[in-house]
Parts: structure tokens; C-alpha cells; sequence
């Protein structure tokens, strides 16, 4: 896991080591282990290296064959890069490595742009080749590792995060995207790929690689669609829980192998992490450690599952630790998590994140979590609402979905950033694609493939890389999606969601965890929008710098601080903290550069 950036220039300049420099200053700590940079006009490339699988400098990063003309930089993990060595040694290629990364760089000398569709795994990376006078930047099929970019006639720049980017060239048009500014604020914080909230940064979409060549000429090529199609072969619900436990278990078993140091799983208490580390006992894991957060209890709720999570960790003996954050520590520490946001999330869950992290890096540098279960398996309220609505359209999902509806969404910017409803356009496009059998299909499809991977996925990779921290996503294994995909929705929608889950983990997890009712993080001192939460945010939202922005009408702010905890979206967030949020990000990521 590392951080990687570069330039490609199409003026003929000699590319800047600085700039190369000034970038990895932003990206060290998702790599604090070491660095490295390649110049050779064209092009530059930096990285900073989390050392993860070859402990050795002959795995050091940028990875070069000058024979071949070929340089690369690589973030994140192959786990079938064993299989696919044997294949490449059998074609006639050599190692001087053990790691993933090499492999990359062998595939890619074998088999051109089609390496990308033999790799297994959650992977970032950009390959240089001099012959072809191209650079191909690529992005795993469930956008789990970021990849942003920024192109001009003059040059193309490549990071792992907007940070750098913005950091290497002060030219960087950083205006808000009016299209991406919709979306973020009616998807709760997601933006899909290409765009991002600053006009002059795109990312590469999930499961898309393009062609990059010294003219500036772009080809984007689709290496991986999901299709959700019922298998040929009828299946019984006891068929189902058997395939999802076998191919569940070689997922979590794979993400524990394929590493040269220890791996540990961070262990909320709900079902999904629960079953990581039942399985990994399962497989003979011993000495497992199990990492969890916990904060102070609100009148209204409770803040911590430590309950859960300890009935888990004794039952399967792992070294277990608690991370018990008092409220003092919460809202100090609320601006430096936003720091490190490649993008503005309004998941109040991050800094929940970003403190755990800082923990579990000191004991371990690789973790396996439980996101994307609810996507993968129909966790959540509103997808059984979706399933049985009649409603026609894309009222359909927005009405269960949608933070705001777009009249409440003109009514809350100002007028320069009004547009058309460009999400209900895009969600229905995105819906429109997928090859399915029922709507809820669609919607799991689009969720697990775009939606996911700009919010919850992106919060993992964000907090847990802070600090220097890789987390690996079991759930969003490939094998894994697809299975679920095929899977009819009364194996998901029953028992509250995640039916298929609960069966499986029956007399194999305490009964405590399995029962219960699902559960949000719970984070009471940033839930209730009142007190020195709500201070926090009329600070950030009335300061000298929004206004001057304007880029909320300040009636509509009004309203909201009338009663902050009064308008709340479909899915129970503040509507308040979505423009406190938006704000404190610009604040920390752009006014400060």
C-alpha cells in the first residue's frame, strides 16, 4: 500500500523533480516506510512506500526495465500475484523481486493494457512505456484504491489523493464543479467518478483504465462490468449459505496470506467484521488482533458496542483492544480528519476512523474490515422501500435516497451553482446499464460498483492511509460480488437485511451478535446537532471565508440553524452538517494549500 503520483508532459519541457518532490510531500503518509522517483522525459514519477509483501529494496518503487522501456508506480495489493508469477516464469520472464508489484511490471511487458483484467485485487497504479509513448493509469473494479488526475495541454498530473495535486501546481483550477456539487450534496457526500468537487481534478473511474499518449490523447477503456443474472442452476437457500461461506472465507483467507507482516481486522461488533475474524479462526488464524472504538454515551443513545465486540473476541480468543475516546478529544481532532479527506465525506464516522487508525497503526500495518456487506447484501432500510415500491421512474430511488430534492437543492445554493437535476440523470443512466433480473438488482449493482466506492470505501482508504495503515475489504472481494449479485433478493431482504449473512454466522458467532437489530456507528457527541457540535459548525458555516465564498444562500443556513435537529434527510442526516462539512473541508484542503 503506497502512495503514488506523476507527470507526463506534451510540451517537451523536462518534467520537475520538485514538482515530483512537492507531491510526495502530501502523499507520505499513506507510504511512511520509504521513497522514490524516476525522471526521464517525459515523464516523472514519485512514491511513497508502505511496505507491505517484500519487505526488500529490490520491491522499492518507482519499478523500472529499461530493456523493456517500461516504469511503474503501484499502490495497493495483488492477491493472485502468485498465480499469475508462475504463469509469467513459465513464459520466460525472471524476478528480481517477491512481491506483487514486479508482477505488475512482468504482466504488463507480456500482455500489453490487458494485464489489468488478470489482476485480483484492490489496486491503483500508472506504467510508463517508452516504446508506445503512452502512460496507462488504471483503477480496480471497485475503485477501492483512489487515483485523481488533473490534464492541460501542457501536461497530465497523477496522484493518490486531490492533496498533491493541488500541492504541485499552484495553476490547478480549483473552482466547485457545479454538476459534482449536486450529486455530493443528494448522494450524501458521493461524487462518481470522473468528476470531483474541484473543477480542475478528475479520478479514473472503478473497473476503467486509460490510455494517456505524449500528444495528450486519451482512450478510456471498461475492463470489468457487473451483471446481476439468477444462475442457470436453480438454488435452494442452503446452497446459497454454503457458497457464500466458502467463497466469503477465501476471500478473508487470501487478504490475510498475501502480506509479509501481521494483519489484524477492525471489529465493530456487527455482523460483517464478527464474521471476518470467525472465519479467519476458522482457516486456524491464531494471535489474531481485533481493533475497536467506543465514545461517550448521549441521553439518547449509547457509544460504544463494546458488548458486542468483546462477546466476539472471547469467543474466537483474540488479542483484543479498545480505543475509548472522550467527547473533549472529538471535535479538536475533527479538522485534522478533514485534512486528510481526499475529497469532502459527510459520514460523521470518519474521525471514528481516523482516531482507531492511529491506534491500530502502532500495532499492526494491515487490517481487514467489514464495509460493503450492507451494499453487497441489502443491508440497509431503504433497499426492501425500493424493492416493493411502484412508484415509476427514478422517483423510485430518489424518494428513498435522495438527501434533497433538487427544488431544495436550489433553494440552498446560491444561484451560480445552479443547474439541471443532473444526479436523477445520472443515477437512472447508471441504473439503465446494469444487466439484471429485478430492480433491487440494479440498485445493489449500481451501489456496490459507483455508490459505495465515494463514500464508505473511500473513508477506509482515507483515515486508515493517514496513518500509514492498510485496510483490506473482503467484501468487495470480485468472486464474492458477483456470487451476490446472481442472488435473488429473498435471500437478502429478510430478517432485517443481510438474510443469507445471518444464516451463515447461526451457531458460528454468539447469539447476541447475530440477533440484533442492525446498527450505525454510533458517535453520539457528532449525531445530535447540538451543544459544541452545533457551535463548531455555526463557526465554520458564518466565518468571514464562507461568506466570502457564498456559496450557501444564507436564508436557507438560517432556517437550518433555526432548528438543526429538525431537518434531517431520508436517510436520518443533518442537513446542517452537510454544509458544515462541505465548508470545513475547502477550508482545510484549499484555503490552506
Amino acid at each position: 500500500m503506497c502512495g503514488i503520483c506523476g507527470e507526463l508532459r506534451f510540451d517537451r519541457r523536462q518534467p520537475e523533480r520538485q514538482r515530483i518532490e512537492r507531491m510526495k510531500e502530501k502523499l507520505q503518509k499513506r507510504g511512511p516506510d520509504s521513497d522514490g522517483a524516476y525522471v526521464k522525459a517525459p515523464v516523472a514519477f514519485g512514491h511513497q512506500r508502505l511496505a507491505i509483501i517484500d519487505l526488500s529494496d529490490r520491491a522499492a518503487q518507482p519499478m523500472l526495465d529499461e530493456a523493456a522501456g517500461v516504469a511503474l508506480v503501484f499502490n495497493g495489493t495483488i492477491y493472485n500475484y502468485p498465480d499469475l508469477r508462475k504463469q509469467l516464469q513459465a513464459l520466460g520472464h525472471s524476478f528480481k523481486s517477491s512481491g506483487d508489484t514486479e508482477v505488475i511490471l512482468r504482466a504488463y511487458i507480456e500482455w500489453g493494457e490487458g494485464c489489468v483484467e488478470k489482476l485480483q485485487g484492490m489496486f491503483a497504479f500508472a506504467i510508463w512505456d517508452e516504446g508506445r509513448q503512452r502512460i496507462l493509469l488504471a483503477r480496480d473494479r471497485t475503485g477501492i484504491k483512489p487515483l485523481y488526475y488533473s490534464q492541460t495541454a501542457e501536461r497530465l498530473l497523477f496522484a493518490s489523493n486531490t492533496q498533491a495535486i493541488i500541492h504541485a501546481d499552484d495553476n490547478i483550477n480549483t473552482s466547485i464543479d457545479a454538476s459534482a456539487l449536486h450529486n455530493l450534496f443528494s448522494l450524501h457526500a458521493v461524487v462518481p467518478a470522473p468528476r470531483t468537487i474541484i473543477k480542475g481534478i478528475r479520478k479514473v473511474k472503478p473497473a476503467h483504465y486509460l490510455l494517456i499518449d505524449a500528444q495528450g490523447q486519451v482512450t478510456e477503456k471498461r475492463y470489468w462490468k457487473l451483471r446481476a443474472k439468477r444462475p442457470d442452476t436453480k438454488m435452494s437457500e442452503q446452497d446459497w449459505v454454503q457458497a457464500v461461506h466458502d467463497e466469503l472465507r477465501r476471500a478473508v483467507e487470501k487478504r490475510v496470506k498475501i502480506a509479509d507482516v501481521p494483519v489484524g481486522v477492525l471489529l465493530s461488533g456487527g455482523i460483517d467484521s464478527s464474521l471476518l475474524v470467525g472465519l479467519l479462526a476458522e482457516a486456524g488464524q491464531k494471535g489474531l488482533k481485533t481493533f475497536s472504538v467506543g465514545f461517550e454515551d448521549a441521553p439518547e443513545e449509547k457509544g460504544n458496542e463494546f458488548e458486542y465486540s468483546d462477546a466476539v473476541a472471547e469467543m474466537f480468543e483474540t488479542e483484543h483492544h479498545q480505543l475509548m475516546v472522550p467527547n473533549d478529544q472529538v471535535l479538536p481532532r475533527l479538522p485534522e480528519a478533514f485534512a486528510n479527506m481526499a475529497e469532502p465525506m459527510f459520514g460523521q464516522d470518519a474521525v471514528a476512523f481516523y482516531l482507531l487508525s492511529e491506534v491500530v497503526s502502532k500495532e499492526v500495518k494491515v487490517v481487514q474490515s467489514g464495509q460493503g456487506a450492507d451494499e453487497v447484501f441489502g443491508g440497509y432500510f431503504w433497499y426492501p422501500r425500493m424493492h416493493h415500491s411502484i412508484t415509476p421512474g427514478i422517483k423510485r430511488f430518489s424518494e428513498e435516497y435522495f438527501d434533497r430534492d433538487h427544488d431544495e437543492y436550489l433553494e440552498m445554493v446560491d444561484p451560480r451553482f445552479h443547474t439541471e437535476d443532473v444526479t436523477s440523470e445520472l443515477v437512472q443512466g447508471l441504473l439503465d446499464e446494469v444487466e439484471a433480473d429485478e430492480y433491487l438488482d440494479r440498485v445493489l449493482a449500481v451501489d456496490v460498483t459507483t455508490l459505495i466506492v465515494d463514500d464508505p470505501v473511500k473513508r477506509v482508504d482515507n483515515m486508515t492511509m493517514a496513518w500509514g495503515l492498510e485496510a483490506r475489504v473482503p467484501f468487495l472481494d470480485t468472486q464474492l460480488i458477483e456470487l451476490a449479485a446472481a442472488m435473488p433478493p429473498e435471500m437478502k431482504l429478510p430478517n432485517g437485511g443481510k438474510h443469507v449473512l445471518k444464516e451463515l454466522s447461526r451457531g458460528f458467532l454468539p447469539d447476541s451478535v447475530v440477533n440484533r437489530s442492525k446498527a450505525y456507528f454510533p458517535m453520539p457527541a457528532l449525531k445530535y446537532v447540538r451543544g459544541e457540535f452545533l457551535e463548531f459548525m455555526k463557526e465554520i458555516l458564518l466565518c468571514d471565508s464562507a461568506k466570502q465564498r457564498g456559496l450557501y444562500n444564507g436564508a436557507y443556513v438560517e432556517k437550518l440553524l433555526r432548528k438543526p435537529e429538525e431537518h434531517l434527510t431520508r436517510l436520518q442526516g443533518s442537513k446542517l452538517w452537510h454544509l458544515a462539512a462541505l465548508e470545513l473541508w475547502w477550508q482545510q484542503n484549499i484555503e490552506k494549500q
